[in-house]
């Protein structure tokens, strides 16, 4: 799951990127609206997070900026301002839901699963390949029920090539799945991930194969 955080407070930000990226979320973040439109116009997210004071406006102003440019990604607003007249206001303005600060992490991942179940959500149901079950919105993987531990970016990797299964998908891709657009990438960052990946998969007896298309990037499907 890739998702877009504004957010002006940095330590607020740099907790919920910490925490969501051990529940498998890439993080994106800004602290300004203007920001945020150009990002939302470059990625595909599959939710926003947002917050209503902003040093160059409302937040609540994102979202019909957003919709203006044909973006239906799920925005859930977080912030302090949580009297019943202002949740009114944020759910009046189009958000998808509203979470007062402070806020436990185990509900906001559940309020994320909720807006994205939702039919006009971008989120996948489980996908079946080989013997193994990926959830998205729980990002885990099962193999007769039994959970498989693979190490997030990993199954980031896996997740972004069972999407696209049996098509290759070019590592600009992968990276994307894996890394958010601040991070520093090593050259042979994918290569790793994958080469660790294939012997998790091979050591569960998962019944897919990872190719390489040389000089495009990678290709699952079941053997």
């Amino acid at each position: 799951m890739r998702i877009l955080l504004i957010e002006d407070e940095r330590e607020m930000a740099d907790a919920l990127t910490r925490v969501l990226s051990k529940q498998g979320v890439v993080v994106d973040h800004t602290l300004l609206l203007g920001d945020a439109i150009e990002l939302s116009r470059q990625h595909v997210y599959e939710a926003i997070l947002l917050d209503r004071r902003l040093p160059d406006g409302e937040g609540l102003s994102f979202i019909p900026q957003l919709r203006a440019v044909g973006v239906d990604t799920p925005v859930i607003v977080l912030t302090a301002r949580n009297e019943p007249r202002e949740r009114i206001e944020g759910l009046d303005a189009g958000a998808d839901d509203y979470l007062g600060k402070p806020f436990l992490i185990d509900e906001l991942m559940a309020r994320l699963r909720a807006v994205l179940r939702r039919p006009t959500s971008l989120a996948e149901p489980q996908i079946t390949i080989g013997t193994i079950t990926i959830d998205p919105l729980h990002f885990s993987v099962t193999m007769d029920s039994r959970p498989i531990d693979i190490p997030r970016r990993e199954l980031s990797v896996l997740l972004a090539l069972a999407k696209r299964r049996g098509k290759t998908v070019l590592r600009s891709t992968l990276e994307a799945a894996v890394y958010n657009y601040e991070d520093e990438i090593q050259s042979n960052a994918i290569d790793a991930h994958i080469s660790r990946l294939r012997k998790r998969l091979t050591d569960a007896g998962a019944c897919v194969a990872i190719h390489n298309i040389r000089g495009v990037g990678y290709l699952l499907r079941e053997e």
